[in-house]
């Protein structure tokens, strides 16, 4: 079968497509036909060996690789050769077949487009936790999404909207505000105004009576968190995604105090890996969602697996306005 092989840490352009054996499923395992796979900035970090869990090498890259069943292991129940799922496993997905551990995958909807499975794939599960689990948001309360035109972002303004919630969105320019008010976003907030320490909350404060937001998505970091905390209400719930802005942020505990403020990290591959019965909990109601037209899967580009390097070269570059999803 072809697929994308890392031998050697580096850059996209530094990678090929080859002939490789394909995958055999173990006991506990499905061997998947990849019919469509999500193209994420964290494929970049673990080609380029930065990334906190690194797969031996020579390894097949790609998160989350969404097709059809076409063999199964012998201890494997839940699963039969033509179903339609998506997978969690870490890496493999930038190839024609895939093995993933049965627990970790998940039946798609019938109405569901494999390319729509991929490209809501890592974001949408993402941004669930962030707002679910870790910032335990209610009906009725303020959400504030920094970086709310990625794929994470996008899908954290959908999800809190259909969780009752009312979304503030940051954007780097407001030129974009478009893109996060068609998503759903009650308000925009723009994030470029030169002081942004105040700037920030009053922006948030203009849009929320004063009060601030109740939880805060941040995938940015650098400047932005700093910023963030002070356009926060009593309470509230800070939820670190990551750092895409460059500088990792660190936080004064006293002001955390003062406003009875939490401040929690999400690392969702954690979940897949230790609670995968709660990534069910999560996909599910996505899923359902899904069907019920109360999410959508992002605008997408669809490329070939040739054009791989192409595709991650234009996430590393910020030159990407879609999400990008290949199908091998």
């Amino acid at each position: 079968m072809r697929a994308v092989v890392v031998r050697e840490f580096g850059t996209p352009e530094s990678l090929s497509i080859e002939q490789v054996e394909a995958p055999r499923p173990g006991p506990d395992e499905i061997l998947v036909e990849v019919e469509a796979v999500g193209v994420n900035f964290v494929d970049l970090l673990v080609i380029g060996g930065t990334y906190q869990f690194l797969p031996p090498r020579p390894f097949t890259p790609g998160k989350l690789p969404a097709g059809r069943v076409i063999a199964i292991g012998d201890n494997v129940k839940r699963f039969a050769v033509g179903d339609r799922v998506l997978t969690t496993a870490e890496q493999g997905g930038y190839a024609e077949q895939a093995v993933a551990l049965a627990e970790h995958c998940y039946r798609i909807p019938d109405s569901m487009p494999f390319t729509d499975a991929a490209a809501m794939a890592l974001a949408f599960d993402t941004a669930w936790f962030a707002l679910h689990e870790r910032g335990r948001l209610r009906a009725g309360e303020t959400v504030l999404v920094l970086g709310a035109t990625g794929a994470v972002g996008l899908a954290a303004i959908q999800l809190a909207k259909a969780f009752g919630a009312r979304v503030i969105a940051g954007v780097s320019s407001m030129s974009k505000a478009d893109i996060v008010t068609t998503a759903g976003a009650d308000g925009v907030v723009d994030l470029s105004v030169e002081n942004l320490r105040d700037g920030l909350r009053d922006q948030v404060h203009a849009l929320t009576d004063g009060r601030g937001a109740d939880v805060v998505i941040d995938s940015l970091g650098d400047r932005f968190f700093a910023a963030a905390l002070r356009a926060m209400a009593w309470c509230g719930r800070l939820v670190v995604v990551g750092f895409a802005a460059g500088e990792i942020p660190s936080v004064k505990v006293n002001y955390l105090m003062v406003k009875n403020i939490e401040v929690s990290g999400l690392q969702v591959s954690d979940y897949r890996k230790r609670m995968p019965a709660r990534m069910r909990e999560c996909f599910e109601p996505i899923f359902a969602l899904y069907e019920q037209g109360a999410v959508r899967a992002p605008r997408m580009s669809v490329r070939p697996l040739d054009g791989f390097a192409q595709a991650l070269a234009e996430i590393r570059d910020r030159k990407s306005k879609d999400r990008i999803v290949l199908t091998p």
